[in-house]
């Protein structure tokens, strides 16, 4: 998994087109009256104002995932954003704002800049992680020590979460992955141990009555370091074909997971 050590990479194309917008938009600007601040002010207003309604918008269009965790609306690492919304609301405020004192060519030229650099980034990093992160062909051990090949559950939509009892993020979003595992039977969800002897998993299952399936053992963490996951919980979504479609780094709420689980299917 591509990361910049505990962060998603995602994340930091992010930040990256954030500063891209907002030199940009200052570049295009002559000095002095204060203008490249106001101007600069401006496409970080409109940047955060983007977020806000994407993250809004999103949450309404999945509102019955939410209602059930209303925490989880607030939970802006767990991911969830209507790309369409921001973008709007960028253009409405930045062309509200740039109505008189502002010049408005800066401010859109410099949000085109850094919403095109994310674009192209997104693109390029989703291709390079499907291209280069497979099935893992690791074979763990289930609970009876059998050997157990995660190859065996080809050919079917995968979900494979890397977790360990010592995790508290990890933990509470069990309950969340278990009810998955039961509503989505066309999906085959796998669960990693990470480090850990099948008697303190056995213990941790039955005193949280999880009935969960495909309990698998990692002792070496083989599939994290094969697919490069920095830390946990971590999530990784894989399709049909065996390739890489998705990755969550972190605790996942019910909201998440749905669209995650409806876009692999």
């Amino acid at each position: 998994m591509i990361s910049a050590g505990p962060f998603p990479m995602m994340a930091v194309i992010a930040l990256v087109a954030f500063a891209i917008a907002w030199f940009f938009a200052r570049a295009l600007v002559p000095a002095g009256d204060g203008l490249r601040t106001r101007t600069g002010a401006v496409v970080l207003d409109a940047l955060l104002l983007a977020l806000l309604g994407a993250r809004l918008v999103h949450v309404l269009l999945h509102a019955p995932d939410y209602l059930s965790q209303p925490l989880s609306i607030i939970r802006l690492g767990d991911g969830g954003w209507s790309i369409w919304a921001g973008v709007l609301v960028a253009a409405a405020y930045a062309l509200w704002k740039t109505r008189a004192v502002v010049p408005r060519k800066p401010v859109l030229l410099g949000l085109a800049a850094g919403a095109a650099f994310w674009a192209i980034g997104g693109m390029s990093l989703f291709a390079l992680q499907r291209a280069s992160i497979p099935l893992p062909e690791t074979v763990l051990q289930d609970l009876q020590g059998q050997p157990a090949p995660l190859t065996a559950f080809a050919g079917k939509p995968v979900v494979i979460n890397l977790w360990a009892t010592w995790c508290g993020p990890c933990r509470r979003e069990m309950p969340v992955l278990a009810a998955a595992q039961k509503a989505h039977a066309s999906v085959d969800f796998v669960f990693a141990n990470q480090g850990e002897t099948a008697e303190e998993v056995i213990d941790f299952l039955q005193s949280g009555q999880l009935g969960l399936e495909n309990v698998l053992l990692d002792a070496d963490s083989a599939v994290m370091q094969q697919t490069g996951a920095r830390a946990l919980p971590t999530t990784l979504f894989f399709g049909a074909d065996g390739r890489l479609r998705d990755v969550h780094m972190g605790e996942l709420s019910r909201a998440t997971l749905e669209t995650r689980l409806r876009e692999l299917q």
